[in-house]
């Protein structure tokens, strides 16, 4: 994530962060549960691992998930958004995982460019970029701090939203589902209309996987607009 797509994520959506996300994202937890299970599957249960979780903010779902699956892992979490990374921290507290977690309020760019992790995880992160120079960007950039052979986890919203127009009626039925007003519905479609741009298409992710150095991309979730890839590095290093 970058400074600028950070701007969104300010005190007041960091505050709802947690509700608004189940009800936007059916299986929420389920995503972030499965990703811990894929990458732990691709790196093999009880080994010890480093991973690198890219917009980290909000509910730390993925490093409380993972974290409690593989105890030999330890992570660095990096986001752009003080309140955001500040709510995470204090899950990660709750949960009893913060000593195995090292918190980066910054970019991609505070964390040394040398290949050192065994794994990513970019949750939620990759349709807030804008245009898809800078998507490439933030896939180069991980690639470039990973072990050769190391899996990522990318999940995000996949296609222009309003090119589903039966996808956009079920995501407001589930609004509806949790109480929110009709006027309220309008007003959370108007943003994602507008507050966000999504890969073009799953063929799309896939390409900008595999231009940042990634090969096999498989997808091992989905819900709606979203989804979730492992893919890994190439293995041998760039």
């Amino acid at each position: 994530m970058t400074q600028h797509s950070a701007r969104k994520f300010d005190a007041a959506r960091a505050g709802e962060y947690a509700s608004q996300s189940r009800i936007a994202l059916a299986g929420y937890d389920a995503c972030h549960e499965l990703s811990a299970c894929m990458l732990s599957a691709a790196l093999g249960e009880g080994e010890p691992a480093r991973v690198l979780v890219i917009g980290a903010g909000g509910t730390a779902g993925e490093i409380i998930a993972a974290a409690r699956l593989e105890p030999a892992w330890s992570f660095v979490a990096i986001d752009p958004s003080p309140p955001m990374l500040e709510l995470a921290r204090a899950h990660m507290d709750d949960a009893g995982v913060s000593d195995r977690v090292k918190t980066v309020l910054g970019t991609l760019e505070d964390i040394d460019s040398t290949p050192s992790f065994d794994a990513a995880i970019m949750i939620g992160v990759l349709h807030h970029l804008a245009g898809d120079e800078a998507k490439q960007e933030i896939l180069t950039q991980i690639a470039a701090r990973l072990l050769p052979a190391a899996p990522v986890v990318i999940a995000g919203n996949y296609r222009p939203y309003s090119s589903q127009p039966l996808l956009m009626a079920a995501w407001a039925a589930r609004w509806r589902m949790n109480g929110v007003t009709p006027e309220e519905v309008q007003s959370k479609m108007n943003k994602i209309l507008h507050g966000a741009e999504p890969p073009q298409s799953e063929e799309a992710v896939v390409a900008l996987l595999e231009n940042a150095g990634f090969v096999k991309p498989l997808r091992f979730f989905a819900s709606l607009f979203w989804g979730a890839w492992l893919a890994r590095r190439i293995s041998v290093a760039a």
